[in-house]
């Protein structure tokens, strides 16, 4: 390589920032806590230039020292970051190889979606490969009812229950079928159901013929944060096989998915 392009290459970055981070890579795979000796031979800088980044990033709760034995160890405030770098990943990439397991072992089509305030918004789909493909409001890209979707359901279920009310008292609850589900105090029931069991089942609630099965993703707060399901026609989703065999799947499917991130618990499964 050229000295020009080595003199620009290192001109991207910042070399105390660099040092800096070497620091936090070494003392998180030692995992355990050491001193600014043996943390100055390991990064190769001199004690001084090590000490000083290590003050500061004690000042702002990155690292502590022991008072004891003056070594050092990872502060909390990087848990904090680690948490939040769980909770920004991007649902879709993480879902997208287990919405494919769906439509694999039911050959119906599998959906994403989470909850933007009151409304159900399908941020990925993958399509059944039946020759017959129904199109359904469930696409993405499409927002949907929380009153009358399953995946509106089962997210909604596991929210804190305040958060419940304040939904659902300012919702309109619209008939869409003889199926819809437009008494807030019948909706509740069905809620607790869900809670209780792990799943939500839309009979054709929003759109006549077309059944759906859907259970809640939890992150490591055990705070939902989306749904995945599987949706078709009825006559292909009937009672016995979304009782029997769907509920199954798609509640095993979204256990993956939450423990992917970062939910560790398991009773999605039961």
């Amino acid at each position: 390589m050229k000295l020009e392009e080595t003199k620009e290459k290192e001109g991207k970055y910042v070399q105390s920032l660099e040092r800096a981070l070497n620091i936090l890579e070494v003392m998180a795979h030692e995992g355990a806590p050491i001193t600014v000796t043996e943390l100055s031979e390991k990064v190769g800088l001199k004690i001084s230039t090590v000490h000083r980044l290590l003050a500061t990033f004690a000042h702002r709760g990155y690292i502590e020292q022991d008072p004891d034995d003056n070594k050092y160890r990872l502060g909390l405030k990087l848990l904090e970051i680690g948490n939040a770098v769980l909770y920004f990943a991007d649902i879709r990439i993480v879902a997208r190889p287990y919405l494919e397991e769906l439509v694999e072992r039911c050959n119906e089509t599998a959906n994403l979606a989470i909850l933007d305030d009151a409304e159900v918004v399908y941020i990925d789909q993958v399509e059944s490969k039946n020759l017959v493909i129904v199109k359904m409001l469930a696409q993405a890209g499409n927002r949907g009812h929380i009153h009358c979707t399953a995946s509106g359901k089962s997210m909604l279920a596991f929210l804190p229950e305040e958060k419940i009310d304040e939904i659902l008292g300012k919702i309109e609850m619209p008939k869409f079928t003889n199926e819809t589900i437009t008494d807030p105090a019948q909706l509740k029931k069905e809620l607790a159901r869900i809670r209780q069991e792990g799943y939500a089942l839309d009979w054709g609630e929003r759109e006549e013929h077309v059944r759906c099965v859907a259970a809640p993703i939890l992150n490591h707060e055990d705070r939902v944060i989306a749904s995945i399901s599987v949706s078709g026609p009825s006559n292909r989703i009937t009672t016995y096989y979304m009782k029997h065999e769907l509920v199954d799947v798609v509640k095993e499917i979204a256990s993956k998915v939450s423990h992917k991130m970062g939910y560790n618990e398991e009773h999605l499964i039961q």
